[in-house]
């Protein structure tokens, strides 16, 4: 199990995904200092200076805060559109390259063998 274990992890996917987790959570931390520091105060321009992460609501003696779902979405968002743009770039790359490697044209088709043998019947009899 342990050989298995080791091929599994040394597979170039494996890695690639490994490469991927830690770039995604330091993009993470972009996005999260991007609404944090910058848009959730454009925001709060126009929303009357309204912070979302200290929006929140309370029942009884639970404390909801709302302001930190509202913000995760913004950063859900954020993320989500990125990815987008960045899956569209990679179709677009990729149907470029398919359309360099277009299909070389087919040779012209010879007779086939009844024209073949319908050629050599009306010539015998013509002769």
């Amino acid at each position: 199990m342990l050989k298995e274990f080791r091929a599994f992890i040394t597979r170039g996917n494996v890695m690639d995904m490994a490469v991927g987790i830690i770039i995604g959570a330091a993009f993470t931390a972009i996005v999260t200092s991007l609404v944090d520091d910058l848009v959730n105060p454009l925001i709060g321009i126009f929303a009357g200076g309204v912070d979302f992460s200290e929006v929140s609501f309370g029942l009884g003696e639970a404390q909801f805060m709302i302001g930190n779902f509202i913000n995760a979405i913004i950063k859900f968002l954020i993320i989500a559109w990125v990815v987008f743009l960045l899956v569209r770039t990679m179709n677009r790359i990729s149907s470029l390259n398919k359309k360099k490697e277009a299909p070389v044209p087919e040779a012209p088709k010879g007779p086939t063998t009844e024209e073949l043998l319908i050629e050599i019947r009306d010539t015998l009899k013509a002769k």
